[in-house]
């Protein structure tokens, strides 16, 4: 997938989709499960060998993953520093860290079409239900794709506003890049909704009459 996965020949690119989403899994019950300092420690420090390591995946890959929720998390250690303890805040955060550097590694190692592979395997029960899981897995894809094209739109329109030698700050920076972004994603869906539509991608599956070659 386009900005995210990292083509390299390594024992976690090579392993399969559903045993790399099962051991994300894991380390999310672990980490809620057991909330204390040595198992954040310990579960950031094993994700940053497996991703740097094992995966052999740059520094600066991860990094432009995590980078985007710092502020987040540096909110949240304040939060909790106010209402409860700097240590518990630190626990939240290492967890949180842990997890968006783990889902990183998966993301980075495993192509997105194993990864709707293993979506609709799992969505396979539910169409008993009504559900299809093909379009489960169209919804998955679509969305892990759209991610790095906000992101390139985003950092188009700030490269935009400054050779128009636009310096604001705060809240107002905030405002004068989401309405232009909103807009182009508005744009971007309705254009996506009727190419689907064209290609009848909400009518149901036809089954094939009898006698039909």
């Amino acid at each position: 997938m386009i900005g995210l996965y990292h083509p390299v020949s390594s024992p976690v690119h090579r392993a399969r989709a559903g045993l790399k989403l099962a051991a994300l899994a894991a380390l999310s019950v672990l980490l809620f499960a057991v909330p204390t300092w040595p198992v954040g420690i310990g579960a950031l420090a094993g994700v940053l060998v497996t991703g740097l390591g094992a995966a052999r995946l740059p520094a600066r890959l991860l990094w432009r993953q995590v980078r985007p929720v710092l502020p987040v998390l540096v909110l949240l250690l304040a939060y909790y520093a106010l209402v409860s303890d700097v240590a518990t805040g630190g626990v939240v955060l290492l967890r949180l860290l842990s997890l968006v550097t783990a889902a990183a590694v998966v993301t980075a190692t495993t192509r997105v079409g194993e990864l709707v592979a293993v979506v609709e395997w799992l969505c396979a029960p539910l169409r008993v239900l009504g559900v299809r899981p093909e379009r489960v897995g169209l919804v998955i894809a679509m969305t892990l794709r759209f991610v790095p094209v906000i992101a390139e739109r985003a950092a188009r329109i700030r490269e935009a506003q400054a050779a128009r030698g636009g310096s604001a700050r705060g809240i107002r920076a905030w405002a004068t890049t989401t309405v232009p972004l909103l807009v182009q994603v508005l744009q971007l869906a309705h254009t996506l909704s009727e190419a689907l539509d064209a290609r009848g991608a909400d009518d149901p599956a036809r089954r094939p009459r009898a006698g039909a070659r």
